[in-house]
């Protein structure tokens, strides 16, 4: 399910200042990880950007929204929900904002908190890391019951284990 993301909502949940230069790319860099793992979709929206620098901009599955200075982050999530139609029933709307909650709602959006968000991105970030050479990876016991599962077959079929 795609995720529509209050861009800097989400930044001090993630352990990044909202004072640092780079936050919002910060972000997006942790989104792009977090789609290509889990094969999500995000469209993410920050306010603020200076004249010259708003627009939309694709980084991978991470399509971002530099709101102009003057407009809002919440305004454009709002009007992206309500051109969605009965298409915003499939997506995950991420805000703590009760006004985008709210209208989220309204559109029978799925709502997220940003903190929740927050947990599930590094859970999955964490989950699905590909381990460094010479790290040791501990199996679930469901795990390694599928690999003596797989090489008992193997051995019986080939006479070899």
């Amino acid at each position: 399910m795609p995720y529509l993301i209050d861009g800097h909502n989400l930044i001090p949940h993630v352990g990044l200042s909202l004072d640092a230069a780079e936050d919002e790319l910060q972000l997006v860099d942790l989104l792009r990880e977090f789609c290509r793992l889990g094969r999500q979709k995000v469209e993410v929206y920050f306010d603020g950007a200076p004249p010259g620098q708003d627009g939309t901009r694709q980084f991978g599955a991470v399509r971002a929204h530099f709101v102009r200075l003057g407009s809002s982050a919440d305004a454009a999530i709002i009007s992206r929900l309500r051109s969605m139609g009965n298409a915003a029933r499939n997506w995950t709307v991420v805000s703590s904002d009760r006004v985008i909650r709210r209208e989220a709602r309204a559109a029978r959006a799925h709502v997220l908190t940003s903190q929740a968000f927050a947990q599930r991105l590094f859970e999955t970030l964490s989950a699905k890391r590909t381990p460094v050479a010479g790290e040791d990876v501990a199996l679930s016991s469901e795990e390694v019951d599928e690999w003596l599962r797989l090489f008992g077959e193997r051995g019986n079929k080939f006479g070899e284990f």
